[in-house]
């Protein structure tokens, strides 16, 4: 970053306190939910709900809103409550972290993650950023141990949010795991017009999906009762140093999102079209895994199982950025990416227009 306003030692010498141009800022809402406001001084602002695994809720750029919220949000955690009744929209809601698709054997859609609550919260100041941590469990008697790090860093004057995540089973005995990262982007970033830039073979989920797979990467105007349709991609990686990371790409005339994944834990991206009237929300989805649920997953061969004391780490980052970088980055990957090795969809092709890849 070249010199300006922005610079730290500029900032050393005329302010005392870092949080007036960044921070991390608890407060509680009336209805009893802890939030926590971050700012970074780049025009990028989001809140995160610590009583809701430490997701991301609403999110806002210059103040443009990024994300779709439901009315009433944010909901506090209620285990008498579908999934689908708490669903916040919100940037980021966390699926897992023993399974994530439809309901199953008594398990709600997409898991009891969104149901957990953050403790052990603290935050460290470093020279150019600030990095927030938190621990979450997800405990079952006889069942599951899990014990989740997240970390979000701040960078200053960046309009970026990085998320670091280690997910370890500290029971005794293997668990199913499937991680889904749930990013849901609304109105005016998705509209008419907004294109999803990433480079991948599609792959629809079903026949609803399959009508569509030839508009897949534009979205529409909003329409009345529209049926939501469901992308699995199989990505390529971006060359150079950020070799195991994709990329997916979110642009219209005014704004750009960019997501950016490291593929050695997540291989799955699952895309959501969902452009319903009123309800106008679409997602994209990294992950360990596709919304399938356990069953499919075993039979399928991509159920991952989390044996004792192992340790996977994630990490997902999300940038505002310029038309012509998206383009810079966009041509690169499409040159010289190559298809992730994990990622296993060939069961899907039957849903393409040939039958196959």
């Amino acid at each position: 970053m070249t010199k300006s306003w922005l610079d730290a030692d500029i900032i050393a010498e005329h302010s005392l306190d870092m949080r007036q141009f960044m921070d991390f800022r608890e407060s509680r809402l009336p209805n009893g939910m802890r939030i926590i406001e971050a700012y970074n001084s780049s025009g990028l602002t989001f809140t995160l709900l610590p009583d809701r695994g430490m997701d991301i809720w609403s999110a806002h750029y210059n103040g443009m809103p990024l994300t779709w919220i439901a009315p009433g949000s944010p909901h506090p955690p209620d285990y008498g409550q579908s999934w689908l009744s708490l669903f916040n929209g919100g940037l980021l809601t966390t699926c897992g972290l023993t399974h994530v698709g439809p309901p199953e054997d008594g398990r709600d859609i997409h898991g009891n993650y969104t149901r957990l609550y953050a403790e052990d919260i603290r935050k460290k100041q470093c020279k150019r950023g600030l990095r927030l941590y938190s621990k979450i469990n997800q405990s079952s008697l006889f069942g599951e141990q899990l014990e989740v790090k997240r970390t979000y860093i701040l960078s200053l004057g960046m309009p970026r949010i990085e998320l670091y995540d280690e997910v370890t089973n500290i029971g005794d005995k293997p668990t199913p795991f499937m991680l889904l990262y749930h990013c849901n982007l609304g109105y005016p970033v998705v509209r008419e017009g907004t294109e999803l830039i990433v480079a991948s073979d599609v792959y629809p989920r079903d026949d609803n999906a399959k009508a569509g797979v030839d508009t897949w990467n534009h979205y529409e105007a909003a329409s009345v009762g529209y049926e939501e349709q469901v992308f699995f991609h199989h990505v390529r990686t971006i060359k150079g140093e950020r070799k195991d990371f994709a990329v997916a790409t979110l642009r219209n005339q005014d704004i750009a999102l960019e997501f950016a994944w490291n593929t050695r834990q997540m291989p799955y991206l699952t895309q959501w079209k969902n452009t319903r009237q009123r309800i106008y929300v679409c997602g994209i989805e990294p992950g360990n895994c596709i919304p399938e649920g356990q069953h499919a997953a075993s039979k399928s061969g991509r159920l991952v199982m989390l044996n004792p004391s192992e340790t996977h780490r994630f990490n997902l980052c999300i940038e505002v950025i310029d038309g012509e970088a998206v383009d810079a980055k966009q041509s690169n990957m499409q040159e010289f990416g190559k298809p992730v090795e994990a990622c296993n969809l060939s069961d899907y092709s039957k849903y393409t227009h040939d039958g196959s890849q």
